[in-house]
């Protein structure tokens, strides 16, 4: 039973933080910036925020930036807002499994592609 309220305040986390980014921060920094999951230790002492970025390669450091200037601000609110006696620490730290996940599914396509170019030469060929 002890795993079970991790989670949830982990799902509640994600939903008022995702809800925060697009009402509350008007930090331009973390405009382009998607929150992809949470995770709560299981003595509810912290929380990593996972997020990802539109364009990886530009928007990153200034998103990782923004984040680590709004993350006071961000268990403010969620002080306010949800009914617990202590707010996790908030931690935001980019997911990288979004972008590693795209690789392989273009690496997947690249094959799939030469694997059809390979049976469209061999029926020509015939």
């Amino acid at each position: 039973m002890s795993g079970y309220r991790p989670e949830k305040v982990a799902e509640q986390i994600h939903k008022e933080i995702a809800q925060l980014m697009m009402q509350g921060i008007k930090d331009p920094r973390v405009a382009p910036v998607t929150i992809t999951g949470v995770q709560v230790s299981r003595d509810l002492s912290v929380a990593k925020v996972f997020f990802t970025v539109t364009d990886e390669a530009s928007e990153r450091k200034d998103a990782e930036r923004g984040l680590k200037s709004v993350a006071p601000f961000v268990r403010r609110q969620l002080g306010q807002i949800m009914r617990m006696r202590f707010i996790p620490d908030i931690r935001f730290q980019f997911d990288s499994s979004i972008g590693y996940g795209q690789k392989i599914d273009n690496l997947l396509r690249q094959v799939q592609d030469d694997l059809k170019d390979d049976t469209d030469n061999d029926s020509t060929d015939s």
